[in-house]
């Protein structure tokens, strides 16, 4: 394992943060209404969860979903139906206070934990990014220092995505356009649960 193989990985990685998705709007909607604290926990929780797909992807799990496809289809269908739940509640909640939507500590932390834990195709993409990088015969020290560096690197991008959408400004814009910002929230996160519902 080389350093250019990992400075392609933390590329790939910074990419698939940076693309529209579940995670990617979740984190943006706590750090905006919730502030620093729930930004970061919210980050760590979907770290956390993107790490241990990298994990799973590193142990054969994908090999798992190819052999016992009900598995990956039981995963997935749970997956879509959490984010439209999610969906429902931003709909629902739109116009209720910040303090009434947004959940601190714990609560954001586990609630990154699920918004990762809702698409097992990070798994997928998780192990083709790693046959693709790296080369098939990796240690288990080689294997933990992906998994490390995978969380570190998604825990300094949420922080930093926290404090920029946490300030000032970009909370009392949120808190003027809440009820318009939530209900557009809803309808993306649960066009995407619907995606990944009915998508191949």
């Amino acid at each position: 394992m080389t350093t250019a193989q990992f400075i392609a990985f933390n590329l790939t990685l910074l990419a698939a943060l940076a693309a529209p998705g579940p995670a990617l709007l979740y984190a943006l909607r706590q750090s905006v209404a919730g502030g620093f604290a729930a930004g970061v926990a919210t980050g760590a929780g979907l770290a956390t969860m993107a790490a241990l797909w990298t994990t799973a992807a590193l142990l054969g799990l994908n090999a798992v979903f190819a052999v016992v496809p009900w598995a990956y289809l039981a995963l997935k269908t749970a997956g879509a139906l959490y984010l439209l739940w999610i969906a429902v509640q931003l709909w629902r909640n739109a116009a209720s206070p910040v303090s009434e939507t947004v959940h601190p500590g714990a609560r954001a932390f586990l609630g990154g934990l699920l918004v990762n834990l809702a698409n097992p195709k990070s798994v997928l993409f998780a192990g083709a990014v790693l046959v693709v990088i790296f080369p098939p015969d990796l240690s288990l020290a080689a294997k933990a220092a992906i998994v490390a560096n995978h969380l570190l690197v998604e825990l300094i991008a949420y922080t930093l995505f926290a404090a920029c959408l946490s300030s000032p400004p970009a909370r009392s814009g949120y808190l003027r356009l809440k009820p318009v910002i939530d209900r557009a929230a809803s309808i993306l996160l649960g066009a995407l649960g619907l995606r990944l519902l009915f998508g191949r």
